[in-house]
């Protein structure tokens, strides 16, 4: 039976014994289509659809459909259900996917063109068979949500999970995630463990898997590689090192940040390097760096998250009056993003002041990304400090914040959060000065500029 379809269409398959990866060929309107019989998204009954030999799928009505035939069977849905059967025989996986969402499990509804959530997760296997050849692969749905939907609340359960499926002796996890928030909960769960048994690699796409120039199958494909084989133990993001399909590059959760709206290769390391880089064809993983942290014995899970923080960006004109009304809504943290090397105002030292006198804890980050602060450097900055802001070396603002977030879970005495914030817990500070280097998109961006 072709799974997904029902209905009309369900009826009319079934007539012709046609399945799921069939080649097919049908007239329309007296025009030939020959293509790859795809799962259908769309809730007509009436849609069939195909993938043509160029890579587009398209949706058909059967009602203009004059004739139809059964050109070849496709052997790929048997071949992945014997190996599913296998695994599930034996009773052990290498690679647990948790799909949450996102661009990547997401399908096209071919009657008006949107771009909606997969069902489930054997939907994304689909789209890269190929990575049943290199691990042994159990997949869940934990969410359906696109990114900007996430919360703190799902980021436990996504670490509770992850948990449970490298317990049960997976070499590593795979969490599907939507791009636009995937560097908030990669940095949570990179807080949230003490020492990991396997990598948890998140990975997203830029576009769906429907389209020709997808990056979904590829980075899929490179994560599980990642996921199995790699020698380190760390949250990390896994996507696309370039516009072509040679490569990914694996990014700390922790110093990682989508750079480009639409573009396969749009996450970059930020003030340091990537810990590695996946060849796709070649199936290799070459690490860039050795100060990775090794595949421990035990997976010491500590998720918990207060969300009573707030991330200031400073702009000229803004008025200091917004951090009483902070204080007045019980926030307990405050990152900024300051101008160049962590500076606001003048106009804002009484209310950072009054914020510290308070308990609450204001930490400065730069909205220039690369770099780190120096408030010592202009008068500014110094007399921030003397007023408790406290400057968070090259901490990504988001970083920071999701930071904050897990140490004021624990920790309540200001000068005790003002330690944790500073300790290098997850490699979300670099110490060691790396010759300054800018996103230069037409060159090879693990090299230093």
């Amino acid at each position: 039976m072709p799974e997904s379809y029902f209905g009309k269409a369900l009826d009319f398959l079934n007539k012709f014994n046609a399945d799921i990866g069939d080649l097919v060929e049908l007239k329309k309107n007296g025009v030939t289509i020959r293509g790859v019989l795809m799962p259908t998204y769309s809730k007509d009954d009436d849609i069939i659809v195909i993938k043509l030999d160029n890579g587009y799928n398209i949706g058909i009505s059967i009602n203009s459909i004059s004739e139809f035939r059964v050109l070849s069977k496709g052997e790929r849905r048997e071949e992945e259900s014997k190996k599913e059967e296998k695994n599930e025989e034996n009773g052990q996986t290498e690679v647990m996917i948790i799909s949450t969402g996102g661009t990547i499990v997401s399908k096209i509804e071919y009657e008006t063109g949107a771009v909606r959530p997969a069902l489930t997760t054997e939907e994304i296997i689909e789209f890269m068979p190929e990575i049943n050849e290199i691990a042994k692969i159990s997949a869940q749905v934990l969410f359906s949500i696109l990114s900007e939907n996430m919360k703190p609340e799902y980021w436990i359960k996504i670490a509770e999970e992850a948990k449970k499926a490298l317990d049960k002796g997976n070499k590593g996890v795979v969490i599907a995630h939507g791009t636009d928030t995937m560097a908030y909960t990669a940095s949570a769960l990179a807080f949230s463990f003490k020492s990991l048994t396997g990598p948890i690699v998140f990975v997203g796409s830029q576009r769906s898997s429907d389209r020709p120039s997808s990056d979904a199958p590829i980075n899929l494909f490179t994560a599980v590689l990642t996921a199995k084989n790699s020698p380190f133990a760390e949250v990390v993001i896994n996507m696309h090192g370039e516009t072509s399909d040679t490569y990914t590059l694996v990014h700390r959760g922790v110093k990682v940040r989508k750079m480009h709206t639409s573009r396969r290769d749009a996450f970059q390391t930020i003030n340091d390097i990537p810990l590695a880089k996946v060849y796709f064809r070649e199936k290799k993983i070459e690490m860039l760096r050795e100060d990775y942290h090794v595949r421990d014995r035990e997976n010491n899970l500590d998720a918990k998250f207060d969300t009573r923080v707030f991330l200031l960006k400073y702009y000229p004109g803004l008025s200091p009056d917004i951090i009483d009304y902070l204080i007045s809504k019980g926030i307990r943290g405050i990152i900024v993003e300051g101008t160049g090397l962590g500076h606001t105002s003048t106009e804002f030292y009484d209310a950072f002041r009054k914020a510290t006198k308070e308990g609450i804890f204001v930490g400065m980050t730069s909205q220039c990304l690369f770099g780190r602060v120096n408030m010592n450097v202009y008068t500014t900055g110094r007399l921030l400090q003397k007023v408790g802001v406290v400057p968070l070396e090259d901490m990504l603002p988001e970083t920071a914040l999701i930071k904050l977030m897990w140490v004021l879970a624990h920790e309540t005495d200001l000068d005790k959060i003002k330690e944790l914030m500073l300790t290098n817990f997850a490699g979300e500070i670099n110490y060691i000065h790396l010759p300054e280097y800018f996103p230069r998109w037409h060159h090879d961006r693990i090299r230093l500029q």
